[in-house]
Formats: structure tokens, C-alpha cells, sequence
């Protein structure tokens, strides 16, 4: 077993069976929390399948061997604590948060959840029920049905291209035994990053995580490889028409992987442009011009390459102006530097946002947990900040360049506003 300490003051062990255990000492609140990762997101799926991680993490809660779902949740109510498991696309979570004294007894139960879940036929169903009236629900929602459109026409056959709930066709078919092959294939401890932060030494941490999970043993079958198409569709244009009140325009570029040494500036570029009510896009579009009702940016963090987004809720009649003047501040990146005192109040934004969301034991444990089960090591958490920092204007222009050219539209509303705003 191998421990080192990073320059983040990171302790990283890896067990016998391939767990690698993070720790961050923190004894300045009475708190542990713990992130335990699984290689095992929406990206894994078969696409006869779509949904299935995320009604996985809404049954493993719910029986385990031995244990009821009321049992379950009587030993973490009775203790105050708190356990929960979710999906994002590259990785599923089961998170933890409890005081220090019932730190062990909740990471058992959060072990026995992991190794030897029973989903329960009821709730299966129970829970696939829910998840067909919240993906109903989403389709009521005009943002939802832009992005959603415009993640089809960018990804294709990608996982990317689905939503993580799946579709009422993909769940209505999943079965119980769906379910246990999945958990069988990934939930093994060579695939598992346990992620904690509190008051608790290395020692402790390794002692406890040892005597819940170094008996688990690698199954003999190999993890199966990864291989997924690369979304290499042409730009176009995606149309829903609504009988909305407003209409919804988005712009998307396919960006770079969280591994791209262009990740960084492009997370600046989406900062600047959409970050806030002193962004570019809140200025110049909403502000000055009194287009949108809301306008923003994104651009998540992906193992594979991720949408750059910039959207607009506007007034029906403003519809075809909002798609040009989105289009119009993107292009801008790509032609004219940022002024230095525009690129510094940026970093300064961008710094500051990333160190607040380490304040607590859990977002200190979510995001080197996060940076490990990405293959990017808890190096990253210092690589990021010294990229930020060095980022010229010329690099954001050429990273620009690179990716924000010809976007990738969708448009929802009221049909005569979004086809007059194509013509």
C-alpha cells in the first residue's frame, strides 16, 4: 500500500484492492463527510438502456442484505447523519456526512448499501414510476427541451446526446435484473475512489476503510473497455415550436475534455461570457439592450468533449435579434482580445468561485474525489488555479478560434418567432 502526501495536503493510499482512499484532514469542525466514487455514470449504459445508472442510485438506498429501505433509513435518521447515491454522466455517487463519533457506523452501512444492494422489486417500480413523471415533467419546461434537442443534434449515437433520467421507452423497459448486472459489472473496489474530509487522521481513515472493504475481493473478469463514437456532427439547427410565452435560444459549440490543457480557458471564456450580473452577455444583451429575461453560459466538465453553451429567454418578437446578438458576442471572442482589466476581473471571478466552493467538508471531499475518479489526480486542484492564472488574452483568443466557430442552434417557441428568426 502506497500513501503519499500532495502539495494540496492530500493524503492518497491504495488498498490492496484498488480502492484508492483521499483524505483531507480537517479537524476545525466536528464533521466527516465522505464521497465514494464509481466509474459507472450515464456514459456506460447501452442505449436500449438510457436511465439506468440513475435508477440505480434511486433503489440502492433501498435494501441492502439484511437491512430494509426503513431499516436503512432508520440508522441514518437515528444518528442525524446524512446518505444519498446519484449519477452524473462519467461517474456514479454515494455521499456521507455525519459527526466524527458515527463516522465508522455510517460508512458500514454506506459499504454494506455499496457490496450488497437487494433492490427490492416494489421499489423498482416505485422508483421508476417517479422517474417517468419527472421526465414528463421536462417536457414542460422550454429550456429543458432546448437543451435536450440540442445535446441530440451535437452527440448523435454518444451518450452525451441523452439526459441522465433516459427516456419513457429506455425506462418503461429496464428490469430488476438490468439493475444487478449493471451493479456487477461496476461496482467492484478496483473501480472505487473514496473521497474524506474531517476530523480524522490518515491512520484512522485507513484503519476504518480497511476493516469495511479490504475483503472485497477483484472479480476475475476484466472492467470493460470504454469505447464510444466521437461526436463529429456538422452544425445545425434544431427547431421545437411551443406555445410559449417567451422563446428559447441556445448556442452550442463542442468543447474540449476535462484532460485538454484548453479546458481551463474555455471554463474561463464561459465565465466571462455568462457568469454572473457583471458578464458580458447580462451587460450587453439583457442590460443595454433589453433583450433577454435570462441569459447565461455553461460548459460542464466531461471525460469527453463537452457542450459550450450560451442561451437566451426572450420575447417572441425578439427572437431572431437574440440568435444574432449571441452569436455576434461568441464570435467576438475569436476576433478581439480581452482588455486586461476585463481578462483579470475574469480570473479574479473565476478563482474566487473555485475557492468558496471548498469551504465544507463535503465540497472538499466531492472535488479531489472528483478530480481522481477523472483520472486527473489531486494535482489538478493546483494545475487549474496556475492555468487560470496564466491565461493571456492571446491564449483565450486562439482557444476561441479552436472551438467557438460554427454553432450548433436550438430554438423553442412560438413558431412563427423561431422560423422567421432562421429565414
Amino acid at each position: 500500500m502506497k500513501t503519499l502526501r500532495s502539495a494540496s495536503h492530500i493524503y492518497r493510499t491504495v488498498l490492496h484492492n484498488g480502492i484508492v482512499l483521499l483524505l483531507a484532514e480537517n479537524s476545525t469542525v466536528d464533521i466527516i463527510a465522505a464521497r465514494i466514487f464509481i466509474r459507472a455514470g450515464s456514459a456506460y449504459e447501452k442505449p436500449q438502456q438510457a436511465g439506468l445508472a440513475h435508477l440505480l442510485s434511486t433503489v440502492l438506498t433501498k435494501g441492502c442484505e439484511g437491512l430494509s429501505s426503513l431499516e436503512i433509513a432508520e440508522r441514518v435518521e437515528s444518528v442525524g447523519a446524512n446518505l444519498s447515491a446519484d449519477t452524473a454522466a462519467d461517474y456514479f455517487l454515494v455521499s456521507l456526512k455525519t459527526v466524527s463519533s458515527d463516522f465508522a457506523e455510517i460508512l458500514e452501512l454506506a459499504g454494506q448499501i455499496l457490496r450488497s444492494p437487494t433492490f427490492p422489486e416494489m421499489e423498482v417500480e416505485l422508483e421508476r414510476r417517479i422517474v417517468l413523471q419527472d421526465i414528463r415533467s421536462q417536457k414542460e419546461h422550454p429550456f429543458t427541451i432546448a437543451f435536450d434537442r440540442l445535446r441530440r443534434v451535437m452527440y448523435r449515437d454518444h451518450p452525451y446526446a441523452m439526459s441522465a433520467l433516459g427516456e419513457e421507452s429506455t425506462i418503461s423497459r429496464l428490469t430488476r435484473e438490468d439493475l444487478v448486472q449493471f451493479h456487477k459489472i461496476y461496482f467492484r473496489p478496483d473501480n472505487i475512489v473514496i473521497s474524506i474530509a474531517g476530523r480524522i487522521t490518515p491512520n484512522d481513515a485507513v484503519a476504518v476503510v480497511e476493516k469495511i472493504f479490504a475483503d472485497w475481493p477483484v472479480p476475475d473478469a476484466p472492467l470493460p473497455k470504454l469505447h464510444l463514437p466521437n461526436p463529429d456532427v456538422q452544425p445545425q439547427i434544431a427547431i421545437v415550436p411551443q406555445p410559449t410565452q417567451q422563446s428559447i435560444v441556445m448556442l452550442g459549440y463542442l468543447g474540449a475534455t476535462v484532460n485538454s490543457p484548453d479546458y481551463a480557458v474555455l471554463k474561463l471564456l464561459s465565465t466571462y461570457l455568462g457568469n454572473g450580473l457583471s458578464s458580458r452577455l447580462f451587460v450587453q444583451l439583457r442590460e443595454k439592450q433589453g433583450l433577454a429575461y435570462e441569459v447565461s453560459a455553461f460548459y460542464p466538465t466531461r471525460l469527453f468533449p463537452a457542450t459550450f453553451v450560451v442561451y437566451m429567454g426572450t420575447a417572441p418578437e425578439n427572437t431572431k435579434k437574440a440568435l444574432y446578438g449571441l452569436r455576434a458576442e461568441v464570435d467576438l471572442l475569436s476576433t478581439t482580445p480581452l482588455a486586461q482589466e476585463v481578462l483579470q476581473a475574469t480570473k479574479n471571478k473565476i478563482l474566487g468561485q473555485y475557492a468558496l466552493g471548498k469551504q465544507t467538508n463535503s465540497q472538499i471531499a466531492q472535488i479531489y474525489g472528483w478530480y481522481e475518479i477523472l483520472g486527473l489526480g489531486v494535482e489538478f486542484d493546483l494545475k487549474f488555479q496556475q492555468i487560470i492564472a496564466n491565461v493571456s488574452a492571446g491564449d483565450a483568443m486562439a482557444v476561441a478560434s479552436r472551438y467557438l466557430q460554427e454553432p450548433y442552434v436550438s430554438l423553442v417557441g412560438q413558431e412563427k418567432a423561431i422560423r422567421g428568426a432562421i429565414e
